[in-house]
């Protein structure tokens, strides 16, 4: 099974862009983040005819998740738990059926941006709501995939240039606590366990030519549970696609469950 995580920075913008590369790349599971359009404008139909079941999570104008997989979705989650009163769309939880069920979600974490705002207050509760939630879940034993845009760059190796970040939300220590704190629940960072290599970038901002000098941050991450990573097999950034007509600032990050 070939899982992707991919912010497509406005599904319906990008949209032939997006499909062409479901075309292609054909992944079993799908974890789209930032679609920015509320569920009915989601244009559910055109992954319908690549074989997609379409769950979708969405927002006007901003956030919003989605889940595609080949095979039917069940026990869908819409929200992260913990707080009633977050009304962003940033949260997308199923089970993918088949006869070893994956329990996948799509992420998309708050940037966070300016430190020391509300708005950074707001990323770290975030994350302490999702750790709290990934312990519930891990507690299942299940194979388990938390996808998305985790907005945190985890090391300085991580990014072309640390010292031009150090001033973000995405990059600060208590950004990077966060993360680690996460992960030291028992979920292993799918593209390290598998390749690890250094460059291995998945967003390139749309300023100052940060494509065509290599600018990148890798902050699309797939956490996996014990279970998952016992199978897991490759990981693959597709690279490629960020140098496309009409492109999103992120591009997909796919690793193989060997099930």
């Amino acid at each position: 099974m070939r899982i992707a995580t991919w912010n497509v920075n406005s599904v319906n913008a990008r949209v032939e862009t997006v499909v062409s590369w479901f075309e292609e790349a054909s992944p079993d599971v799908a974890c789209l983040q930032e679609i920015k359009c509320v569920d009915e404008k989601f244009p559910s139909e055109r992954f319908e005819r690549l074989g997609y079941n379409v769950c979708v999570h969405g927002q006007k104008g901003y956030n919003g998740v989605a889940l595609l997989s080949k095979a039917p979705l069940e026990d869908v989650r819409k929200g992260l738990p913990g707080d009633d009163g977050d009304d962003h769309s940033r949260y997308l939880e199923a089970v993918v059926s088949g006869p070893r069920p994956v329990r996948v979600a799509s992420i998309y974490l708050p940037n966070g941006n300016p430190p020391a705002s509300e708005k950074f207050a707001y990323k770290l509760g975030w994350v302490r709501r999702l750790s709290v939630h990934a312990k519930s879940l891990l507690a299942l034993e299940e194979i388990l995939v938390l996808a998305g845009d985790y907005n945190v760059i985890p090391e300085p190796r991580d990014a072309d240039n640390p010292a031009s970040w150090l001033g973000d939300a995405l990059f600060q220590p208590e950004s990077r606590q966060a993360f680690r704190s996460l992960k030291w629940l028992g979920l292993t960072d799918a593209f390290l366990a598998a390749d690890g290599a250094p460059g291995a970038y998945t967003f390139w901002d749309y300023q100052a030519g940060a494509w065509q000098r290599d600018h990148g941050i890798r902050i699309d991450h797939l956490l996996l549970s014990p279970q998952a990573a016992d199978v897991l097999g490759d990981v693959k950034i597709h690279r490629d696609v960020r140098g496309r007509d009409k492109p999103s600032d992120h591009v997909p990050v796919e690793a193989e469950l060997r099930i």
